[in-house]
Parts: C-alpha cells; sequence; structure tokens
C-alpha cells in the first residue's frame, strides 16, 4: 500500500483553511490569514538564498494569458521570497482565482461547518469504526500530543464524537505544524493577502460546501487507513512531509507526479478520480473562460500542485484544447546551460 501521506498535502487544501479548522473548534474566533508582504522587484532582488521554484505555466489564446501556479497550502517562512517568475506573473495578472474564493477562505464559519460535517450522528464512538490496534495507536498519539490538542481546543476524549477523517486531518495538520509548516503561510494565503493589498479581485473555483463533500465522501475504508497512516507517519518524523515540501521548493514535477500523484492515480483510482479528474474537468471551463473574457488582461490561478501534475491536469487538459503552454521557470533554463554561457544572477 502506498502512503496517503504523499497525497495528503493535496486533500489539505479541499479543508481550505486549516487554521481556521482547528481555530473553530476551540470556539476562537478565527484570526484574518497573514502572509508575507506582496510580492515586489525589492524582494525578488538578492535573496537571502535559492527561493522556492513553484511549478508556474502560462497558458495563452490570441489575447489573453492565465498563469497556473502549483500551490503547496503549507508553507514556512523561509519559503518566502519566491521566484522572480512568481513574483513578475503575480504583477501581470490583473486578477486571482484560488480553489476557494477568500471571503469563504475566511469566514469564522467555515472550520465549524467542517467539524459539524464531520460530526458522528449516529451514536457510537470514534473507537467503535477501529481495530483493537488502530485504537491503541490513536490514544498513544493522543497522550504524546495533549499539550498540542488542548492548545487547539480538543481534549483526547472530543475525538471521539467525530469521523475517522476528521481525526486524521487534525493530526496531520499537528503534525505539520511540528515540522514548521504553517496554514497562515500557504500559498494560497500568501496570493490572497498579495492581491488585497495591491487592490486585485479575487475569486475561487469551487464552494466551502463542495470541498467539505469531498472529504466527507471518503469512503469508511479510505477514512481508516488516512486516520492509520496520519498516525504512524506521525511515530516516522513525518519523512513524506518533508520529501514533498522539498519536491515542491524545487520544482520537481517528475518527483511530485511520481510520489504523489501517481501513485494516488494507481493505487486509489477512485479516490483520484473524484479529487482530482473531476475537479479538473470542472474547473478547465471556467478557466477557458477567463481567456475568452474581453479585453487583454492576464490572470493568475492558484490551485493545489496536483491538479497541473500528468496527462488529467489543468495543465494538459488546456494543451489538449489548443491554447499555448508555456512552462516558465528561468533558474531551470539558467540551471540547464552551458556553465561558460550562464549569465551572473542579479546582485
Amino acid at each position: 500500500m502506498i502512503p496517503i501521506a504523499k497525497w495528503r498535502v493535496a486533500l489539505l487544501p479541499l479543508a481550505a483553511a486549516c487554521a481556521l479548522l482547528v481555530g473553530a473548534v476551540a470556539a476562537q474566533t478565527p484570526v484574518p490569514p497573514t502572509a508575507p508582504p506582496p510580492p515586489t522587484e525589492a524582494i525578488v532582488l538578492a535573496p537571502p538564498q535559492d527561493p522556492p521554484l513553484p511549478l508556474l505555466w502560462k497558458v495563452s489564446d490570441a489575447d489573453n494569458a492565465v498563469y497556473l501556479l502549483g500551490s503547496f497550502h503549507l508553507l514556512k517562512p523561509d519559503d518566502y521570497p519566491l521566484s522572480a517568475d512568481v513574483n513578475r506573473a503575480f504583477a501581470d495578472a490583473k486578477a486571482l482565482v484560488f480553489e476557494l474564493g477568500p471571503d469563504e477562505m475566511s469566514s469564522p464559519q467555515l472550520g465549524l461547518r467542517m467539524a459539524q460535517a464531520a460530526m458522528r450522528l449516529d451514536g457510537k464512538t470514534l473507537d467503535s469504526d477501529l481495530s483493537p490496534q488502530l485504537r491503541d495507536k490513536l490514544k498513544g498519539w493522543a497522550d504524546a500530543n495533549q499539550g498540542a490538542l488542548e492548545q487547539i481546543g480538543m481534549p483526547a476524549q472530543a475525538l471521539q464524537r467525530f469521523e475517522p477523517w476528521y481525526a486524521g486531518l487534525l493530526i496531520t495538520l499537528i503534525e505539520m505544524n511540528k515540522y514548521g509548516l504553517d496554514a497562515k503561510l500557504g500559498l494560497d494565503q500568501h496570493f490572497i493577502a498579495a492581491a488585497a493589498a495591491a487592490k486585485k479581485p479575487a475569486s475561487g473555483l469551487e464552494t466551502a460546501d463542495e470541498q467539505i463533500a469531498f472529504l466527507d465522501g471518503m469512503s469508511r475504508e479510505e477514512q481508516l487507513q488516512f486516520l492509520d497512516e496520519a498516525i504512524t507517519e506521525a511515530g516516522e518524523g513525518n519523512q513524506q512531509i518533508e520529501q514533498m515540501h522539498s519536491a515542491w521548493r524545487t520544482a520537481d514535477e517528475a518527483r511530485l507526479w511520481n510520489e504523489m500523484a501517481g501513485e494516488m492515480k494507481r493505487d486509489y483510482p477512485r479516490l483520484y478520480q473524484r479529487i482530482n479528474v473531476e475537479r479538473n474537468d470542472a474547473w478547465v471551463p471556467k478557466i477557458e473562460s477567463l481567456l475568452s473574457a474581453p479585453g487583454t488582461d492576464d490572470k493568475m490561478v492558484v490551485v493545489g500542485t496536483l491538479h497541473l501534475l500528468g496527462e488529467d491536469g489543468i495543465v494538459e487538459k488546456l494543451r489538449a484544447k489548443g491554447y499555448t503552454v508555456e512552462r516558465i521557470c528561468s533558474a531551470c533554463k539558467l540551471a540547464e546551460e552551458p556553465a561558460h554561457r550562464k549569465k551572473p544572477r542579479a546582485q
């Protein structure tokens, strides 16, 4: 069996705002998302280290273009600034589109709605779904993480009121936070804040209810495996999360496909179809409408990297429709040039 963690990172945007989830459960008012300052040329030049190189494509028709940017939905402070290519694409875009619109993303009700969708209504406990081995694993994790659970207002016993997918997601979020990844610093939140500061309109490709339904619609088997692997990988130091974060930073398209999308497609075809293919098929016409809109304004679409990869990805679907598609990665081209032809980086 292939660990779900390799694509669980891609499930996190379905929760839309991971930080809001735990805030709502704790009956606190979520703090509006914060992010690094909006991109400017001042932070593009002379970064302190090689910046991340998120996967970025430009899709064009006769009069305008749409940038497709692959997001990692939880990031670290040192994942900023981004590459110059990404910042220039943002500067060129007159509007931004995300998986979920900023208004819903920042809604105080979002996390509460997720918790309500995950609440058990059958009068049974979470443990009643679990094997003795999984019950012991969950108790061991909860005992070791009492402090983290109390910080979000979720005592261990309260987990018993929820479906397995919700407990697994909560564990994943806590473990990703331990690794230093923060939903408030995710690429989506960064560009939502940047768009607001630049007064650029921003919208979403789907609704919060649709996203919650994808999570709540997981089969019982998928939910139990989701929970089991979340706990197992927590005990292993979350190496899968670290590997995927590294692959995103270096724009390792092959690794992201092979170890996330490709494995999910092969080993969980039904879930892959529902979470990836069906949503991509619904999004492509909406992206086409951005290209067919009157005028020459370019836009940027920021979605989870999984949605851009492979033959089922948005990139190839748009290419197949006849649009001009260009991968944008100046640093990649520079690395491929012979040493005597490379131009020095800007200082």
